[in-house]
């Protein structure tokens, strides 16, 4: 029986895909527990440096699947949380891996889809890709990615978004933000490949800090902020990382980060 996330570790790459096309790669209660195990153990994984995220077929991701959805309309209160908080770690879980995540999207990206969109350090689509965050035509809302979609796309464009639920383009999608890069199809793989290796010339430590460091950004008081700050580049400085990166461009050299291909 076909699994619904299919890991890839081919170090210093994991490529995590999203497999089950026959529904466009939609959510359903498994597929959630099992994106949020594998960026789980991604954490603690030395090997991996750089994570892909990608879909099987047509689409990256359509969102929650029908029969899931289907299942919630007799659902207790009770277990509606239960369901919510399960999405909700899922979403936080990924947005605080401490690899870079590269999202490779095509196809439809639309509600719980464009927010896996959003909690990718860097996404590419193709032209082809469409996107919305189109809960409220269900009567619902895009309650738990909302927090990921807001830094990504800003105020302004998610309060028209959220409201409208319409659909927008790739072009669109990069021009607010939610994607970096807009590629044509037969060119996609090789921009997701030319960013990986761009981020694999870069200090593991040295990325996971800067992720950290833009999450407290936005969260800690000036103050608290102003000292991290200081103590964090200081830290680096001395670390094994910092020292090899000074010093191999001093002596102009490329740095030994390690995990080149």
């Amino acid at each position: 029986m076909a699994t619904g996330l299919v890991i890839e570790r081919t170090p210093p790459i994991t490529r995590l895909t999203l497999n089950r096309p026959e529904v466009h790669n939609a959510f359903d209660e498994t597929l959630i527990a099992q994106l949020t195990e594998a960026f789980e153990s991604l954490r603690e994984d030395e090997a991996t440096r750089v994570v892909v995220l990608q879909g099987a077929g047509k689409s990256f991701c359509a969102g929650a699947d029908l029969q899931w959805m289907g299942k919630m309309v007799n659902y207790t209160f009770a277990e509606n949380l239960a369901d919510a908080r399960a999405l909700a770690r899922m979403f936080e879980t990924i947005d605080h891996c401490p690899k870079p995540v590269v999202g490779r999207v095509h196809g439809a990206a639309m509600g719980g889809g464009a927010g896996l969109t959003a909690v990718c350090d860097i996404a590419v689509a193709t032209p082809n890709a469409q996107f919305a965050f189109s809960e409220v035509k269900l009567g619902l809302i895009p309650a738990v990615i909302t927090p990921y979609v807001l830094r990504k796309i800003g105020y302004g464009h998610a309060r028209a978004l959220f409201l409208t639920g319409e659909r927008f383009d790739a072009e669109t999608a990069q021009r607010i933000g939610l994607v970096q890069r807009v590629v044509p199809p037969e060119q996609l793989d090789a921009t997701v490949e030319a960013i990986v290796q761009n981020l694999l010339q870069n200090g593991s430590n040295a990325m996971a800090a800067a992720k950290m460091l833009l999450h407290a950004a936005l969260t800690l008081p000036p103050d608290e902020l102003r000292s991290l700050t200081i103590a964090r580049i200081a830290e680096l400085r001395v670390s094994d990382e910092g020292q090899e990166g000074i010093r191999a461009f001093l002596e102009k050299r490329a740095p030994n980060f390690g995990g080149r291909l």
